[in-house]
């Protein structure tokens, strides 16, 4: 049971996200107003990725789409490309969605909750995010970060994620009507710097008095989770096809893993090892090597197949090996080119 009322909690944790909130490049300084683009960019991409892994990518997008009428009239291909590497593709794709409907619509976000969760690719997560932090709406904005503070704050003892509704209930319950922007922002700060998954630093947690897990002795036991299952292993091929000092790539279909992106031509993905199946052409292939690239639901054990091509096949694309890191390929396939590419060195 958590010691300190909400109100306590709360004005303890804005008094401490006053003197130690991290600079983040979304982030407004100084007072100035959040930019709802800003905010909203960067919740998308922040989604299962580290503030680490995003900081160059967001960047890049400011830069290249500085307003979301920028963003909307960008071509798809130019946007998945930067996004690559950044993982869950369906999240750029989204993006490009919701971007038009907001600039179709005058090129504003609607300001509550519910109008957010109206546009497409906007969930519950990031229509509370955007509500509260760009628009200082009382939102409840729950990510992994809070997650793990509320579970240790209140001890809950149900295991994620089943305990997600409690978890919410009990955010709204020390979410204050004034400043829930900022407070949802240091919750994420102090999950991030503070109360982390391994060794938390409680003795210097501004919380630390009203935390019933930290009272208890065990923080780090918390959020409590079910047993991780054995990821299914799929099988695959990758081919490199080269000629005249360059490599075929093909575009994946719209929809599905990957969709739109460019890649290495591939065969199917199954249980078992699928050979040369898939083969762009029929040609000597020697096997060159292999990895494995991990999903949220499974694991893709692949091989490397190459070959010298005695003209280019009129398939595809056919992209420079000097400016190949300017292709925009997916981590798996810049990895599987990679193999590839070290038969040159």
């Amino acid at each position: 049971m958590l010691v300190d009322s909400g109100s306590d909690t709360a004005a303890t944790l804005l008094a401490w996200y006053d003197r130690h909130a991290r600079r983040l490049p979304w982030r407004a300084e100084g007072g100035a107003r959040p930019d709802p683009y800003r905010v909203w960019l960067s919740e998308v991409m922040l989604q299962q990725t580290t503030v680490a892994a995003v900081k160059s990518y967001f960047d890049k997008f400011t830069r290249l789409w500085p307003t979301v009428d920028a963003l909307a009239a960008a071509d798809d291909a130019d946007v998945m490309s930067a996004w690559a590497g950044l993982g869950y593709y369906a999240r750029a794709r989204n993006l490009i969605t919701c971007a038009r409907a907001v600039s179709g619509s005058g090129g504003r976000f609607p300001d509550t909750e519910e109008g957010l969760r109206a546009l497409p690719g906007i969930g519950g997560y990031t229509a509370a995010a955007v509500a509260a932090i760009a628009f200082g709406r009382r939102a409840v904005v729950v990510d992994a970060n809070v997650e793990r503070v509320v579970t240790r704050l209140f001890a809950v003892e149900q295991p994620l994620p089943a305990a997600r509704p409690t978890i919410a209930q009990l955010t709204d319950t020390i979410t204050p009507a004034a400043r829930a922007g900022d407070f949802a922002q240091a919750m994420m700060d102090l999950g991030a710097t503070i109360c982390t998954p391994r060794n938390p630093t409680c003795a210097i947690c501004p919380l630390m008095h009203g935390c019933a897990a930290r009272i208890g002795g065990a923080p780090e036991t918390y959020p409590r989770k079910l047993p991780k299952r054995a990821k299914p292993i799929r099988r695959a091929t990758m081919f490199w096809l080269e000629c005249d000092g360059a490599v075929l790539l093909v575009r994946r279909p719209a929809s599905g893993l990957l969709g739109g992106m460019r890649a290495l031509p591939t065969g199917p993905w199954v249980d078992e090892d699928p050979g040369a199946t898939g083969a762009p052409a029929a040609l000597p292939w020697r096997d060159v090597g292999s990895g494995r690239h991990v999903f949220t639901h499974f694991a893709l054990d692949y091989r490397v197949l190459a070959a010298q091509a005695p003209s280019r096949l009129n398939v595809g694309e056919w992209w420079p090996l000097a400016t190949l890191d300017t292709a925009g390929l997916p981590t798996l396939f810049a990895r599987a080119a990679q193999i590839a590419m070290l038969e040159h060195v």
